[in-house]
């Protein structure tokens, strides 16, 4: 049975210690959750619908008009009033909380957008008619996913390589180091500019592209504790004893290193997010339409006179960062060395 060591109990007892931290964590994980569930939120398809005794889910599968009574093929239009009236009359349809998703155009606007908060859109419309708050929340799912995916890869591939010019050192380390300076020496927005021209931007293309140029944020960090970890008693007496490199480098001294490692993460993810958001305003980032922040940003900056796209897109960002902030403080205070004892 799994059992978490006391030197891990108190970091957690450390950690729950800061309320700013802890009650960030229990926010950030909240608003993710729900986020997770956007469909469910903000869609305009409907969550259920009776017709004719039967229950169909919109929302988990397409169907036709003809499925539901109409004349054609194509996939059904559930904002068609002729449509809406006909089911109706033999059932009912459930509709989510916001009857939008953040591709969904208003052409019934009573005047041109993007038209400020109603009842109907509790954000306001974008420039082009979309409903704010569906955007911004599937843009929040989009940007944390992201972030997570290029935080996970460039850990992993920046945790190995330090691991690996740490351990062996010589000729290894020193040939790592020469081509990180290099390589960090490439400018990557000039890379993305320079790409976006060749290939259609995309969530998998831009993934790749920033794990290339980020993935030395660990490297130094991990590097220095597997300089200091090689040196150790136990570590020398485990060689002499036979153990082979990789149990070294696994079993006994990269679980000391990550503890310096794990105090990063959050700031790691709050910065993915922070360049996904920058490429994004500067129409770099993701396919236009996608349920971007940054592109919120940018409608907001590009009409000045619809205040509620730049202040909502703003204040979804910077709570965002200012909570990811705020749990890796907690972190790094909980795991730091000097308050083990407290």
């Amino acid at each position: 049975m799994f059992e978490i060591s006391p030197l891990n109990k108190r970091r957690f007892k450390r950690f729950m210690k800061n309320k700013r931290g802890s009650v960030s964590l229990v926010i950030f994980m909240s608003l993710f959750i729900l986020s997770l569930f956007a469909e469910v939120i903000a869609n305009d398809k409907p969550l259920m619908i009776k017709y004719h005794g039967e229950f169909y889910f919109p929302v988990l599968k397409q169907y036709t008009e003809k499925d539901l009574g109409g004349f054609f093929e194509t996939e059904a239009n559930y904002r068609d009033p002729y449509l809406r009236e006909m089911i109706e009359e033999d059932g009912f349809i459930v509709w989510a909380p916001v009857k939008y998703s953040y591709a969904t155009i208003r052409y019934d606007l009573p005047e041109p957008p993007p038209t400020p908060p109603t009842w109907e859109n509790p954000l306001g419309t974008d420039d082009q008619g979309r409903d704010v708050f569906a955007r911004l929340l599937y843009g929040f799912r989009l940007s944390v996913l992201f972030g997570i995916m290029l935080t996970i890869v460039t850990s992993f591939i920046g945790i190995c390589a330090g691991a690996v010019q740490g351990y062996y050192g010589g000729r290894i380390d020193l040939f790592g180091q020469r081509f990180m300076e290099i390589w960090s020496g490439i400018p990557m927005l000039y890379m993305l500019i320079i790409m976006s021209s060749l290939i259609r931007p995309g969530f998998w293309w831009l993934l790749f592209i920033m794990t290339i140029f980020g993935w030395m944020g660990l490297v130094g960090v991990v590097r220095a504790e597997f300089l200091k970890g090689r040196q150790l008693e136990y570590v020398l007496a485990a060689k002499a004893l036979g153990v082979s490199d990789g149990g070294m480098i696994f079993r006994h001294i990269l679980p000391n290193a990550m503890v310096a490692t794990m105090t990063f993460f959050p700031f790691i993810l709050s910065g993915s997010i922070g360049v996904l958001t920058s490429l994004d305003f500067l129409g770099f980032g993701m396919p236009p339409g996608s349920p971007s922040l940054g592109e919120l940003l940018a409608a907001g900056k590009s009409n000045l006179y619809a205040p509620w796209l730049g202040v909502s897109a703003f204040l979804t960002v910077s709570v965002m960062l200012s909570l990811l902030i705020f749990i890796g403080e907690a972190l790094r205070d909980a795991f730091d060395p000097r308050h083990i004892g407290k």
